[in-house]
């Protein structure tokens, strides 16, 4: 589970604007060749006339069940990144307290999923980023079924947009 510090105050901030300058300063910048042969990838997509990294989905579950127990989420950790298409490296998971919630992560070649549980409340905090070829939305309907939500909550974030 997470705590926030109240020592540190919220700091406002005018997202647009921020973003306006983030995208100018990205544009800005040279994104040289490949060093040697002209097929190597950075694996960077080229979607809808947009290049970026990859998608990042933020998945709040909400009236979930079973989020304390670590082997019903592995093994969703692990159905998600095969219907991604995704590559699985690594999957690491601590579970606090006997009653308590998951924390963890799938670690992908195409980068992540992490996942953050806080079964008292039915809540789990999701993060699906992938690169390259990999389908991140195809997570949602494996989680959808492994922990049979109420609500799902899903906003995505291209990183790294060119």
């Amino acid at each position: 589970s997470c705590t926030m510090s109240t020592t540190h105050p919220q700091i406002a901030v005018n997202a647009e604007a921020e973003a306006m300058t983030a995208r100018a300063e990205v544009a800005a910048v040279k994104f040289p060749s490949p060093v040697g042969s002209t097929t190597q990838s950075d694996h960077f997509v080229e979607r809808n006339g947009l290049v970026y990294a990859g998608s990042h989905l933020i998945v709040d579950l909400w009236q979930a069940n079973g989020l304390d127990d670590v082997a019903l989420i592995e093994q969703a950790l692990r159905r998600a990144v095969d219907a991604a298409k995704a590559t699985l490296l690594h999957i690491h998971l601590h579970k606090f307290s006997p009653e308590g919630g998951v924390s963890g992560v799938a670690v992908l070649a195409e980068s992540h999923i992490s996942i953050h549980t806080w079964p008292e409340r039915g809540y789990a905090a999701l993060d699906v980023f992938m690169c390259g070829d990999a389908e991140p939305e195809r997570a949602i309907p494996v989680l959808r079924e492994a922990f049979e939500p109420g609500r799902v909550i899903v906003s995505e974030h291209k990183r790294g947009v060119v």
